[in-house]
């Protein structure tokens, strides 16, 4: 029987060479690929040899004018894995960002915050 994963997925974003960089520092992912995209845009891919996350922007993106959570199938979080959920938080409070919602139930301990492109990552860690 096949096995199905999630390879990627792709956000629009202010400045996909900025938001690489925090991917790289905060999860310790690399830039697999970078280049031109559709509408004269510009995409990075960031993460590891199986799955990435797709950074777009053709220049001047839309801003987020509705709550995700209210509009019918918008993405409300991205939930990343990490092995030291203190050392991950410590990283991005390091780079500006406000962490809320800690929450330390089974299973895993987990926090979440908002990037500066408005995408709410959950940060999990199942490790004891």
């Amino acid at each position: 029987m096949p096995t199905a994963y999630l390879e990627h997925v792709n956000f629009t974003v202010e400045d996909p060479a900025a938001t690489a960089k925090h991917l790289e520092t905060w999860f310790g992912w690399k830039v697999r690929w970078k280049g031109p995209s559709k509408d004269n845009g510009t995409t990075y891919h960031v993460g590891n040899a199986t799955s990435y996350i797709a950074l777009y922007t053709k220049g001047d993106p839309a801003g987020q004018t509705q709550d995700s959570y209210d509009t019918r199938g918008a993405m409300n979080h991205l939930a990343i894995v990490v092995d030291d959920l203190d050392q991950t938080e410590e990283k991005i409070l390091a780079d500006g960002f406000k962490t809320h919602n800690h929450g330390d139930y089974e299973p895993g301990r987990r926090f979440y915050f908002h990037d500066d492109n408005g995408v709410e990552f959950e940060i999990v860690s199942y490790a004891d």
